[in-house]
């Protein structure tokens, strides 16, 4: 394992630690729990994805602004 990913790894346990006694203290059915959980997920995932696209999108953006510079700008 690299040892600049211990501390990160260490801390994530930690917080997923933390997240889940919150959890428990409000003594939901599972039911519930499974349908927060979920939202979670979900709401993660829906950022992860904004993130990832816009990422994308400024890649591609960059890449033709480089082509596009190339064309009208020649060295």
């Amino acid at each position: 394992m690299n040892p600049e990913l211990v501390l990160p790894l260490v801390t994530s346990i930690g917080w997923l630690v933390l997240a889940m006694s919150a959890l428990a203290s409000h003594r939901l059915g599972w039911g519930q729990m499974i349908k927060m959980a979920l939202a979670w997920v979900t709401i993660f995932a829906g950022i992860f994805v904004i993130v990832e696209w816009f990422l994308y999108a400024q890649g591609t953006a960059s890449s033709l602004m480089w082509i596009l510079h190339n064309i009208y700008y020649p060295s």
